[in-house]
């Protein structure tokens, strides 16, 4: 499993059926990179083929989970199209992962950081954590997403507003699963994830596909952002 990793993104088996992504980026506040997004897509393609996996985590090193996409990399016209292929892919891999993800939310969840937490399954997160969405102030922020977990019009002012949200309220409005103690997470993370991985793996496989299609469903056969 180790070869799966590389040095922006840390693969690991916490115990059997369970699987780690930790982003490996803190100096960068695991901002993802072209390469970053493109190692979490391979890392999630391979187990998505290994049966000994039921579950994976992903977390961040460091005090952030994820602070969203590097917008450094915005600002090269070289790496444009590189740029896109990866994100569409980036999307695409995550919201079809065909079994459960858990976000392991050790820090803030920004902009894309928020994305990636809303695109796993379920989300535990430290009490300390808030998650916001500034990307609207210079692109359109991920809506379809955040509608799936909340409702169109909690949805559309957190889409709208980039209003803070502290870990209370994001449990209370169901963006998070659980808030426990920084000190307890990886325990609460991890007793989430033995729960989830109890379930036989075809069950857990015909429990995403049908979430992932009642996601199409709601919006006409394709997953839109």
């Amino acid at each position: 499993m180790t070869e799966l990793g590389t040095d922006l993104l840390n693969v690991s088996v916490v115990e059997e059926g369970i699987v780690m992504l930790r982003l490996n980026r803190p100096e960068r506040r695991n901002a993802v990179s072209i390469a970053l997004r493109d190692d979490v897509s391979n890392a999630l393609d391979s187990l998505a083929q290994d049966e000994s996996v039921s579950v994976v985590i992903v977390t961040g090193t460091g005090s952030v989970f994820c602070a969203g996409f590097d917008l450094r990399e915005f600002e090269n016209p070289d790496v444009q199209e590189r740029l896109w292929e990866s994100s569409e892919r980036w999307h695409d891999t995550l919201r079809t992962f065909p079994l459960p993800l858990i976000a392991s939310l050790n820090g803030p969840a920004i902009a894309g950081g928020f994305d990636l937490a809303t695109m796993c399954d379920l989300r535990v997160a430290a009490d300390s954590v808030y998650l916001a969405r500034p990307e609207i102030e210079w692109s359109p922020a991920l809506y379809s997403i955040v509608r799936d977990l909340i409702g169109g019009a909690l949805a559309r002012e957190l889409s709208f507003t980039n209003r803070r949200i502290d870990a209370a309220e994001a449990l209370s409005l169901h963006l998070l699963t659980r808030v426990v103690p920084a000190g307890q997470l990886d325990s609460a993370t991890l007793d989430l994830a033995r729960q989830v991985s109890r379930a036989p793996r075809d069950a857990l496989m015909r429990t995403k596909a049908s979430a992932i299609a009642a996601s199409r469903a709601a919006t006409g056969g394709q997953l839109i952002w």
